[in-house]
């Protein structure tokens, strides 16, 4: 009998594996050509790592960013334009070589996909008429764009991981706000009905790997094939 995996059993809606997005504070993206606002909130939410920004645009409308390290209520925000100020998002075209940058676009116009957890930063180090170099925080160069966009500054939130999580209840409330499987447990460690790996065998875990019948004499087949399965039938033949 098929079982599901861990992975197919995701999206259920049971409590395990349920996503709480009601408790998100939203999709925190650049907002596409030239924008400009002020900030007026910095709030928290459980579906990220860093702490965001909430803007007031020229039109009236609300929107979410990447909280960048310096910023605060108040201050000034333009996107596609303006000066070298912290929380400012400018094409990487226009950034000088050494310039820190995070919330980094990966095709002009989705708003920003790199360099969004909190205490990264990545930097330019080299500029090109077709492309722009950045150091990423995983200490990998990568070609972007020129034309896509970039915000000032590191992204607040730094030392977050440095804190120990001291017993088990803390990392499970952390996982469960941000909808991750925790604990995992291998498949060999269940039950037999949980996953084709588990059951109370113990001295060799895991799916049994049996020589076909049709193997031939040295082939590396795993353990070796059972003369004989199942309950014996029939009357026994003692050889004289």
């Amino acid at each position: 009998m098929g079982k599901n995996l861990i992975q197919q059993r995701r999206g259920r809606g049971t409590s395990t594996f349920r996503a709480h997005g009601f408790k998100s504070a939203g999709d925190a993206r650049l907002r596409a050509g030239e924008q400009t606002g002020v900030v007026t909130d910095i709030i928290a939410s459980s579906h990220h790592t860093a702490p965001l920004l909430e803007v007031r645009y020229g039109d009236g409308e609300r929107g979410l960013l990447i909280a960048p390290e310096g910023v605060k209520v108040g201050d000034p925000v333009r996107i596609g334009s303006g000066d070298l100020t912290l929380g400012n998002a400018l094409l990487l075209k226009d950034l000088p070589l050494g310039a820190l940058v995070c919330n980094i676009e990966a095709m002009p116009g989705d708003g920003g996909k790199f360099v969004r957890g909190s205490g990264t930063v990545a930097r330019v180090v080299a500029k090109q008429a077709d492309k722009v170099t950045l150091l990423l925080p995983s200490k990998k160069r990568r070609e972007f764009n020129p034309a896509c966009r970039a915000m000032l500054g590191t992204v607040a939130g730094g030392g977050r991981l440095e804190k120990p999580l001291m017993k088990a209840g803390i990392t499970f409330h952390k996982m469960k706000s941000t909808n991750k499987y925790w604990p995992k447990v291998s498949g060999a460690s269940m039950n037999a009905v949980a996953h084709p790996f588990g059951g109370k065998r113990s001295s060799r875990k895991g799916r049994p790997t049996i020589a076909p019948k049709n193997a031939p004499p040295g082939r590396m087949v795993g353990m070796i094939r059972p003369r004989k399965t199942g309950r014996a039938r029939g009357t026994r033949v003692r050889k004289s």
